[in-house]
């Protein structure tokens, strides 16, 4: 049978199992949105910008183990999509980016809305290709799906032009496919298993570091299993956080320039360093001649390429997470390391993380967020970049109900918002819960627009003080207060200078609950901490609209602890601690 391009994609999605697409239509990708229409079993969600709209999809697809599809047109809306396409990549989300393209015999002649998407995104994406030929449209489609999915997950961009969506052509789909030269390894080399665990069975001082590749596998049950069956502390990653709940008692927080004191004394002082899923990137390392100095390295990675690039290891072993660690639990055995969690145990004890003096009296990120691990037992928590991203990293309880969604690898502000719209989408039962800062809600904040029409209940935790206020933290702290383009009060009859906020500062613009309140949402400001836990059990009951809580949090709030840049691990600068 003789079908259409076009026709040939909805075909293949529904092959797919895809349910929902992100799109946002033009003129190169009308005949797509075109084949679309009326078919009920996809979902096509319309956001209001093409980033926002990535976001989202990478939020679906996080939040759901599912590939993330989107469809925007040529040109800008092509463009549109490159952050998002890096920021998911980075992280390893599987998504199927679909972008109109001019016909081909227009490409290369500076057609209108013509760009080079391939071109553009090829350093950024796992694998990016125009289709030419109406005859390889199925076999593109099948084999950028079982890419994006397959090995190291990651982002697949195919373009389509134009004349190809048109053109008639069979409408074969193949069931099954293979890309030559592309044979992703997920077994897992026993003999390497044997070496590992002939190393811990002679470790005095030994910890997991879990990075995003446990959570990325779905092996947070098995990981949970193997701590317990070893008795070996468990360190992560801000992208590994939740690979085991975090009120266990083998958890000891997170790791790298914001991590806790006791876990990264222990990376500092450990003599087996097991990692799993992790990159060792320069965010988690400090200064890397002095990482884990005195600790023979285990690494498990799904990607060859990432062992021994930044740390080097002693022990490699490429395999998908989960199926590494199922085979460390049927060969491991019952360690003893009572004295080593006991010394941990006091490290956590005696340096806890706490924002500030006095979190009970005010409204601090340490307030809000622990009423939100009190009021929430079952979500999906989002965040935006900044220090709205360290704070929540830091305190946030992870069980197997909750999932916490961030930019990890390529710290992208304005990911939260449309992030947990997607989740939203994707987890209709769940409550979903982003948490941002004033900066960077404002980047995406036209998705608040999206969040109304699909009548999404999601809950946006706006931390306001005021400032871009990771830079600020570190102009405060390493560059003598010069607040150079931090302060977001800043008009132009402002001081040319200025280190510090004070009572005669303009207004903040804009007026967030107001700004809510037109796009037809429900709006609160927080100034009192009795507020924190009212308004938010009013907003978990809030049905079919979205929420904005903003709260009013001190200007010069810092995200502590702090590894100076150029500083090893154990080269601290440490805040106070309060007493809740």
């Amino acid at each position: 049978m003789q079908i259409t391009g076009a026709e040939l994609f909805v075909k293949a999605l529904l092959a797919e199992q895809v349910d929902t697409i992100f799109a946002y239509p033009g003129g190169q990708a009308i005949d797509l949105f075109n084949a679309l229409y009326g078919v009920e079993e996809i979902k096509v969600i319309l956001p209001r910008h093409e980033q926002g709209l990535v976001h989202a999809a990478d939020g679906y697809a996080r939040s759901t183990g599912k590939v993330g599809v989107c469809l925007v047109t040529s040109g800008p809306g092509a463009t549109n999509l490159v952050t998002g396409i890096a920021t998911a990549n980075y992280d390893s989300v599987p998504l199927v980016c679909f972008t109109g393209q001019v016909p081909t015999h227009l490409i290369g002649n500076d057609a209108f809305q013509e760009v080079d998407i391939v071109g553009i995104t090829r350093s950024i994406c796992k694998y990016a290709i125009t289709v030419r030929k109406r005859e390889d449209l199925a076999s593109i489609i099948k084999k950028a799906f079982f890419i994006a999915r397959s090995g190291k997950p990651g982002v697949v961009v195919v373009d389509l032009p134009k004349d190809i969506q048109q053109a008639l052509g069979s409408d074969c789909y193949p069931e099954q496919i293979e890309v030559r030269g592309y044979k992703p390894n997920t077994n897992v080399h026993i003999g390497q298993i044997k070496k590992a665990l002939a190393l811990l069975k002679t470790a005095k001082r030994p910890v997991f570091l879990i990075g995003g590749g446990v959570n990325i596998a779905h092996a947070q049950q098995e990981m949970t299993q193997l701590a317990e069956k070893t008795c070996i502390p468990v360190i992560t990653t801000i992208m590994g956080k939740g690979a085991l709940p975090t009120n266990h008692p083998l958890y000891v927080g997170n790791l790298g320039i914001h991590g806790s004191y006791a876990a990264n004394t222990a990376i500092s002082e450990c003599d087996v360093l097991f990692s799993i899923g992790v990159r060792f990137n320069d965010r988690i390392t400090g200064k890397v001649s002095e990482f884990a100095k005195k600790a023979t390295i285990i690494h498990v990675d799904i990607d060859p390429a990432s062992i021994s690039r930044n740390i080097v290891v002693d022990i490699p072993i490429v395999a998908d997470a989960k199926n590494a660690i199922v085979a460390l639990l049927e060969k491991a055995p019952k360690y003893d390391f009572a004295d080593w969690k006991k010394q941990i145990d006091s490290w956590k004890a005696e340096h806890p993380i706490y924002s500030i003096d006095g979190a009970k009296s005010k409204v601090t990120p340490y307030s809000i967020i622990q009423e939100i691990n009190r009021v929430f037992e079952d979500a999906v928590i989002t965040t935006d970049v900044g220090q709205n991203q360290l704070w929540t990293t830091q305190f946030l309880e992870l069980t197997d109900k909750k999932q916490m969604l961030t930019s990890g690898g390529l710290g992208t502000m304005g990911y939260g918002l449309p992030a947990a719209i997607g989740a939203k989408i994707g987890n209709p039962n769940k409550d979903v819960i982003a948490i941002c800062g004033d900066g960077g809600i404002q980047m995406n904040i036209q998705e608040m627009a999206t969040a109304v029409v699909y009548e999404l209940p999601i809950i946006i935790c706006i931390l306001n003080n005021g400032y871009l206020g990771n830079v600020r933290q570190w102009q405060e702290m390493f560059y003598k207060k010069r607040y150079s383009c931090t302060c977001l009060r800043y008009r132009k009859s402002c001081a040319a200078f200025c280190n510090t906020p004070s009572a005669c500062c303009p207004d903040y613009i804009p007026d967030f609950v107001q700004l809510t309140e037109s796009y037809g949402a429900k709006a609160f400001r927080v100034q009192r901490p009795e507020d924190i836990k009212t308004t938010l059990e009013e907003a978990k009951g809030t049905k079919k609209v979205p929420t904005v809580i903003e709260f009013i949090i001190d200007p010069e709030e810092n995200v502590l602890p702090i590894v100076p840049p150029g500083n090893p691990l154990s080269d601290m600068i440490m805040g106070g601690t309060g007493n809740d």
